[in-house]
This record gives C-alpha cells, sequence and structure tokens, in this order.
C-alpha cells in the first residue's frame, strides 16, 4: 500500500460529505493514495518482491508476469513490463490483463492454464491499481469509493490437493456504459474538450451497477463453488472484490454465510479494484484467518462488466 492514507475526515475539508455518509453507505473509513511520483509500477514491485519472499522464489526463476490492471503507467510499455526490468526477471515473459475490477481473477485463470500445461513453469500474478489519478475528487458519488495499491501471488505447480480447483470468467459488453473511463483512449483522444466533459476519469451508474453487481457476484459463486464439487458447508472463507460494503452484507445473506466466513477490510483500503483480492488474501494469510487446507472462494465484479470467481484449497 502507498504510504499517504485519505481518511474520511480529510474528504470533509475537500467536498461536501461526511464520514458518517461515507461509512453508512460504502463501508469505507480510509484509503491509500500514491504520493507525487509514485506508480502504480512502483506499488506492483513492491507487491512482487513480498510474494517473490514468502514463496522462497528468486525473480530470475519466473517464468511469466501477468498484471491485472485498469491503470497502467502508460499505455506502453505495460505494467508487467516495467516490473520485469525492476525485478530483474530476464527471462520472464510480460504482459497486461484489462479486466477491470476481475484483472487478478483473470490473470490467475491464465496462469493456472499456463502452469497445467507446463508444470515447471513459475508465474508471478499482480492486481496493482492507481485509482486515485482516474478519479474526480470533486464528485462526491465516486471519489470516496477509489484508492490505490498492489497485491501479488507467486504460482506454481502444488504437491498434494493444494491449489486451484475451478475457474470462472464471464463478461457483458452491452452495459459497458454503466462504469467507463471514456477518455484517454483512441475513440477519445486527449484535449481540451475532454478534459472539459471530465472524461479522463471514472464515470459510474452506481444503482445500476450494484444490481448487476449482486446478480453477477451470486451466479459465479454458486458456479465455482459447483464446478469444485463444493455446497456452503465446504467452503471456509469467501473473499469478494471489496467495492462496497452494502454489496458484501447482500452477497453474504444471498448466499447464506455466516460473518465469519466473509473476509471485508474494505473500511481500510476502499475500492482498489484489481488489487483488492489479492490484498484481502494477503491480509487473511497474515492474520489467521486463512489456514492450510482451508477452500477458499474469490469472487470479483467489474467494468465491463467482467465478472470472475475462483476456487482454492489453501
Amino acid at each position: 500500500m502507498p504510504e499517504k492514507v485519505l481518511t474520511n475526515r480529510d474528504l470533509e475539508s475537500m467536498i461536501d460529505t461526511s464520514d458518517e455518509w461515507i461509512t453508512t453507505r460504502t463501508g469505507i473509513r480510509q484509503r491509500h493514495i500514491v504520493s507525487v511520483g509514485e506508480n502504480n509500477s512502483d506499488l506492483a514491485v513492491g507487491a512482487s518482491r513480498a510474494a517473490l519472499e514468502m514463496a522462497g522464489v528468486e525473480a530470475s526463476e519466473i517464468d511469466l508476469i501477468i498484471v491485472g490492471t485498469l491503470t497502467p503507467d502508460m499505455p506502453m510499455p505495460s505494467v508487467a513490463c516495467l516490473v520485469q526490468r525492476e525485478l530483474g526477471a530476464g527471462k520472464a515473459g510480460a504482459f497486461d490483463v484489462s479486466a477491470t475490477c476481475s484483472g487478478f481473477l483473470y490473470s490467475l485463470s491464465i496462469a493456472d492454464k499456463f502452469v497445467r500445461d507446463n508444470p515447471s513453469m513459475k508465474i508471478l500474478v499482480i492486481g496493482s491499481e492507481v485509482l486515485s489519478r482516474r478519479t474526480n475528487w470533486e464528485d462526491r458519488t465516486t471519489c470516496v469509493l477509489f484508492a490505490d495499491g498492489a497485491g501479488a501471488a507467486v504460482v506454481t505447480a502444488s504437491d498434494g490437493d493444494s491449489g486451484i480447483l475451478s475457474t470462472c470468467l464471464h463478461a457483458d459488453g452491452s452495459v459497458w456504459d454503466l462504469l467507463t473511463i471514456k477518455g484517454l483512449g483512441t475513440a477519445h483522444p486527449i484535449d481540451q474538450e475532454l478534459l472539459s466533459k471530465g472524461w479522463q476519469y471514472i464515470e459510474m451508474k452506481g444503482k445500476d451497477v450494484f444490481k448487476h453487481a449482486v446478480r453477477a457476484l451470486e451466479s459465479v459463486a454458486h458456479e465455482s463453488m459447483e464446478k469444485a464439487g463444493w455446497n456452503n458447508d465446504d467452503l471456509d472463507l469467501l473473499i469478494a472484490h471489496q467495492a462496497n460494503i452494502r454489496i458484501l452484507d447482500f452477497l453474504r445473506e444471498r448466499l447464506n454465510l455466516p460473518k465469519e466466513k466473509v473476509f471485508i477490510n474494505i473500511d481500510k483500503y476502499g475500492n482498489t479494484s484489481a488489487a483488492s483480492i489479492p490484498i484481502a488474501l494477503d491480509e487473511a494469510w497474515r492474520s489467521g484467518r486463512l489456514k492450510k487446507g482451508d477452500n477458499v472462494l474469490m469472487i470479483s465484479f467489474g467494468g465491463g462488466f467482467t465478472w470472475a470467481g475462483v476456487t482454492m484449497r489453501w
């Protein structure tokens, strides 16, 4: 996480909002924001080094680097290539995956297929975002939500019965306009008109996104567990994309899960898009909420729309 913390109290002095309004509607109390000169690739490298150390793997052993992100440092080169350079992972292929908040699970699914095809591979999978630079800090409906951060995982062939059991990927481009950043691509090149419209920032139709999100997340949760041969009693921990506490609460009720089976850390980090699941996974492991042999379900939903589910035995 970036060192800089932006609390709800800080936002009270920036826009017409309150700590109570933000907390009750989103569950967020603070978020981490990059400082001047700090970029997406910096966060991704930091998370990668931590993951490599935990895995006992050298950067020189990595065969492939996949980064899920919607906020790269620049259109070209990819964040993955910048990470490869900084880590000194000279033999690794590298590319980014643009699947918004589902970017980490999409990337993890790709890594799973590569390792199943070639069990000798070691793959670095990263979810990393700097959403603060795509946030309109005058729009109180969105600026209270988004934040910066990164998480990473080293994916290798597993011994015994641990590892990824099922993956599910979905998308629906017919509703793309409900959650967008319209500008800065080739359809709307940057100019004064674009800047005056604020198209360089995230735009979201919140109520519509909520409806699609809860339906998609519930559906992919059931699909993922069915593919893994699980029922609710088999599940030890649900790690869902940390977008909004109301979505998480609604989802828990729909899935009929007790609170202790749902990991929540949105209060500390806000919505970090593709980074939210690896950040939560890391925190769950370090805090003891996740134990060896546990059955874990990870699900995500984001702009595009995209949604995904991955089951694994830790």
